[in-house]
C-alpha cells in the first residue's frame, strides 16, 4: 500500500464491499455498475468502492465489473491509458484507469467521459447494466451512454445505499476517530476565540485544527451575532462580520475524519453570559435530541420518528422540520437513511447518525447536532463528548 496515502483503509474492507456488491449483482444478473461523482462532500459512491475521492469539482466515472477488474475514467490528458492490472497501491482493484480533459463547467466535454466509458461497456457485450446516483451525474453523460448501448439499464442506488450505510467494524473505528478529531477541534476554538476576530478566522482555526489532525474535506459554518439577534450557519461568503465582546457564536464542524468518515458537532458560544432565551432554546433541542434516541432502534421507521420528532416540537409551540434534522453520514456529509417523512429505508443496527434537531427566530437560532451509532436495541452513547451546554467564555 502506497506511504502517499494519508489514512487508507486496509485490502480487506474494500474486499468486504466488493463482494457485498458482487453478491447482489449475481442476485440480480447485473453486468457492471457505473457511478460518477465529482466532489468529496456528497460523492461517496466513489470512495466507497475505490477508497480515492473525487475531489475539486472534477468528475470520476468509475465502472465496477461483475468479473474483473475496476475501470475509472479521470481527469488528465485527452487519450490517457494506464494498465495496472488489480495491482497498484493508491488505486486498488483498479485495473485501468482513462483520463481525458472533462470539465463539469464546460457543457460540451459532458460526453467526454461518457465515450470512454460506453466504449468499455461495449467491448464487454454486457446486458444489462446497474446505475448509482444518475439524478448526481450530468444529463449528457447518461444519456450518451443509454443511446449508445442496446443494454437494459437499471437503477442499483437503494442496494448500494443499504450497504453504505450499514457500517463495518473499521469503518466505525474511523467514524469514532473523526468524532474525537471534532471534539479536538472545538475545544481548541473554544480556547482561542477572542473579540476582534472575523467569523472566517473562527471557522478557518476550526479547519486549521482539523486538517492538522487528518481531516480530509468538510464544511465549516457559523456566524456570530449580538444577543438578542440569531446566529445562523452561514458560509465563508457570510462570514466576514467581526465578533464583539458579549456577543454569541453558532458553530458547525462538520468535516471527515482520517480515512474520510464524516461526523458533525454543533454548539454555541458566546463571549460572557448567555441570555435566558438562548439558554432555555438549547435546552429545549437538546430535549428533542433526546426524544429522537429514544425511538432510535433496529428496525424503526424513519418517517415515525420524524412524525414524531413533529409532534414534540408543536407541542412546545415551535415549527415541525421542514428539510432535515437527523440523517446517516459516512464518505457522504449526507447519506441514507433520512430521518423524514419520504425515507423508505428501515434503521438497522451499525448505521452512524447525526442528530441535530433546532429551530431559529429572530432573537435566536436554537441548534445541537452529535453523532450517534444504531445498536442492537438503541443509540449507543453519544460519540462526541464534548458537553451539550452553551459555552459561555
Amino acid at each position: 500500500m502506497s506511504e502517499r496515502l494519508q489514512t487508507p483503509i486496509s485490502d480487506a474492507e474494500l474486499e468486504r464491499r466488493w463482494d457485498a456488491a458482487r453478491m447482489v449483482m449475481d442476485e440480480r444478473q447485473i453486468d457492471a455498475l457505473v457511478m460518477q461523482s465529482n466532489n468529496d462532500w456528497l460523492g461517496g459512491n466513489v470512495k466507497w468502492f475505490t477508497d480515492f475521492p473525487a475531489v475539486n469539482g472534477y468528475p470520476r466515472s468509475v465502472i465496477f465489473h461483475r468479473a474483473d477488474w475496476m475501470t475509472v475514467v479521470d481527469m488528465g490528458p485527452c487519450g490517457g491509458r494506464r494498465k495496472l492490472d488489480g495491482k497498484d497501491g493508491i488505486h486498488r482493484g483498479v485495473g485501468e484507469i482513462l483520463t481525458t480533459a472533462a470539465f463539469t463547467s464546460i457543457a460540451y466535454t459532458d460526453g467526454y467521459q461518457a465515450e470512454l466509458v460506453l466504449d468499455d461497456l461495449m467491448h464487454r457485450g454486457y446486458r444489462r447494466i446497474g446505475l448509482i446516483g444518475a439524478g448526481a451525474m450530468p444529463h449528457g453523460f447518461i444519456r450518451r451512454i443509454e443511446a449508445g448501448l442496446s443494454a437494459e439499464f437499471v437503477d442499483a442506488t437503494d442496494f448500494i445505499d443499504r450497504l453504505k450505510a450499514i457500517k463495518s467494524a473499521e469503518e466505525i473505528a474511523l467514524i469514532r476517530r473523526a468524532a474525537e478529531m471534532q471534539d479536538a477541534i472545538f475545544a481548541k476554538v473554544a480556547a482561542k476565540i477572542r473579540p476582534g476576530m472575523r467569523d472566517t478566522d473562527v471557522t478557518a482555526l476550526a479547519q486549521y485544527e482539523g486538517r492538522l489532525l487528518g481531516s480530509e474535506q468538510g464544511l465549516f459554518l457559523g456566524s456570530s451575532a449580538p444577543l438578542g439577534q440569531r446566529s445562523d450557519f452561514v458560509d465563508r461568503h457570510q462570514q466576514g462580520r467581526t465578533l464583539k465582546a458579549g456577543e454569541h457564536f453558532s458553530l458547525l464542524i462538520e468535516n471527515s475524519g482520517p480515512g474520510g468518515q464524516y461526523a458533525e458537532i454543533a454548539r454555541t458560544m458566546v463571549l460572557g453570559k448567555a441570555s435566558n432565551e438562548l439558554i432555555d432554546g438549547f435546552e429545549t433541542v437538546k430535549e428533542a435530541q433526546a426524544h429522537t434516541l429514544r425511538l432510535v432502534k433496529p428496525g424503526a421507521s424513519p418517517r415515525d420518528i420524524a412524525a414524531a420528532h413533529d409532534a414534540f416540537m408543536r407541542a412546545r409551540g415551535l415549527p415541525a422540520e421542514l428539510r432535515l434534522y437527523c440523517h446517516g453520514q459516512g464518505y457522504d456529509l449526507v447519506e441514507r437513511p433520512l430521518i423524514r417523512f419520504d425515507e423508505t429505508m428501515m434503521l438497522e443496527e451499525n448505521m452512524n447518525l447525526a442528530v441535530h434537531p433546532g429551530y431559529e427566530t429572530n432573537s435566536i437560532f436554537a441548534v445541537i447536532c452529535d453523532n450517534y451509532l444504531v445498536g442492537a436495541q438503541g443509540p449507543g452513547d453519544c460519540l462526541h463528548k464534548t458537553p451539550k451546554q452553551i459555552f459561555e467564555l
